[in-house]
């Protein structure tokens, strides 16, 4: 049988606020156990929430963000559950009516090989307060309660059923991870639990319009585990439903040392949590001048630029795409291309998607971090059009300007000179040597001559290798042709 597979995301994304969502406790991370919660995050008795315009203001960027509509009235309520670690016993949320409703998220995956957009419709987004955090390894046979995230604002954000593969959702997490950073509400540590996914996972016979049974794999924090815990699920699920088994809805948790999905429990539907509006809260209100003066402060959103991109400098969309998958690698190619012009917008994205982003991932290193400024890269491009160095030669120029970490301008001309890696240029030099490779390789020329292109590859990789990388490959390429057909 052919299976369908069915994916929807929950993200709890922490927001950037300096203070909790109900109260002027801080949220810092790191601090000792149980110093960050106020009275007003314990629910002890006399005290009352006050809501964090922060938060709504940064809930109100995301819905623009998203083209979603911002309800103008938006009700909190008490979501009652009961654990160690959510010391009021209900969670203060949004249910029936969230602030921000709709909206939609497009980015670009590759698909066979070719890309391809591809567009996820969001349910909702609602702010709520996060919960405590047990602490099971610190205690032999104990378990601990840190109190410090309680009323951490949180911003959660669910999609429709849109996904149909773990590569889709992993690249929809990666949009919304980067859309979120770049307005500035999240900073999007996975590690600190700021921006964390429940994947909902269900398969179904294809042709099959009914869902299948979900499953909600809770609290992933990183891409790869995501990506590993959805292809365990969905194999789960198959093998069970195709041995005769049937799927439970059921909450799962990950076990990254183990690579499976376990059971953690039954999974709750909403009426089990007993929503009804918290008596402490009025609802939130939001005037039409308020949402224009959050919109007017926006900055230009990754799709406005991905657009931009496309009509101003002739780049592919996956290239768009790629470039502004963060604000810091969007601003440094932005600032190559004001150096080197428009025309050389292309081979600058080549590069940042090439040897940039490789050497990135290699260093584990952010490109905010990176110790080749916008500068000193504009320069390698500018002396590869110039001619004075080849495109090989270029490559290990960049490696040696990371290493130098040095801020000087013009550190790729210092590299060049003191290496003597100037391409040869001059004619007289260049065909002594095709004349020397020519007389070498007396078989590759019959070859050549005989009708068999790879020859001539063959020839060029014989010069180039005689000029150690140096000769100019368009210079040289044309001077071979010209010594063969004479």
């Amino acid at each position: 049988m052919q299976w369908e597979v069915v994916i929807g995301l929950e993200t709890h994304v922490q927001l950037t606020t300096e203070s909790k969502i109900f109260s002027g406790a801080a949220t810092r991370f790191g601090a000792e156990p149980n110093t960050q919660a106020s009275p007003v995050d314990l629910a002890l008795p006399g005290v009352l929430p006050v809501l964090n315009r922060g938060a709504v203001e940064r809930a109100i960027q995301f819905g623009l963000a998203i083209g979603a509509t911002i309800a103008p009235h938006s009700i909190f309520a008490r979501k009652n559950y009961f654990y160690p670690d959510l010391p009021k016993g209900y969670q203060i949320s949004q249910f029936a009516i969230p602030v921000v409703q709709g909206g939609s998220l497009s980015f670009v995956i590759e698909k066979d090989g070719k890309p391809e957009m591809k567009t996820v419709q969001l349910t909702r987004a609602h702010l709520e307060e996060d919960a405590g955090k047990s602490l099971h390894e610190n205690f032999q046979g104990m378990t601990g309660i840190d109190l410090n995230r309680a009323g951490t604002p949180l911003l959660e954000i669910v999609t429709e059923p849109d996904m149909r593969s773990p590569a889709e959702a992993i690249g929809y997490a990666k949009a919304l991870h980067s859309l979120v950073t770049w307005l500035g509400i999240s900073d999007g540590n996975m590690q600190e639990g700021s921006f964390r996914c429940d994947l909902n996972v269900s398969v179904r016979p294809v042709g099959q319009k009914e869902f299948g049974t979900r499953c909600e794999i809770k609290n992933v924090n990183s891409f790869r585990f995501m990506e590993e815990a959805m292809n365990y699920e969905i194999r789960r699920q198959i093998e069970l439903i195709e041995d005769g088994g049937k799927v439970v809805q059921q909450t799962r948790l990950y076990d990254p040392d183990r690579k499976e999905t376990r059971a953690m429990r039954g999974k709750e539907d909403s009426q089990d949590y007993r929503y009804f509006p918290d008596p402490d809260l009025p609802p939130l209100v939001i005037s039409p001048e308020w949402i224009t003066r959050v919109r007017d402060a926006l900055p230009e959103l990754p799709s406005a630029m991905r657009q931009r991109f496309a009509d101003e400098l002739g780049l592919p969309a996956y290239d768009a795409s790629v470039l502004t998958q963060s604000k810091a690698m969007a601003a440094y190619f932005e600032d190559v291309v004001k150096i080197v012009g428009k025309d050389q917008a292309k081979p600058a994205a080549n590069w940042l998607m090439g040897d940039v982003s490789s050497t990135l991932n290699r260093e584990g290193c952010d490109i905010a971090d990176i110790p080749v400024s916008a500068p000193q890269l504009a320069l390698v491009l500018t002396r590869i059009g110039d001619g004075t160095i080849s495109n090989k030669i270029a490559k290990d120029l960049f490696r040696a300007m990371w290493e130098a970490k040095s801020d000087d301008p013009a550190l790729a001309d210092q590299i060049i000179e003191a290496n003597g890696w100037k391409q040869i240029a001059d004619t007289g030099a260049l065909e002594a040597i095709v004349d020397e490779v020519l007389a070498a390789n007396a078989k590759s020329v019959e070859e050549f001559r005989a009708g068999k292109e790879k020859a001539f590859n063959a020839l060029i990789g014989q010069a180039m290798k005689a000029t150690k990388g140096k000769a100019n490959p368009a210079q040289l390429t044309e001077l071979l042709k010209k010594k063969l057909s004479a």
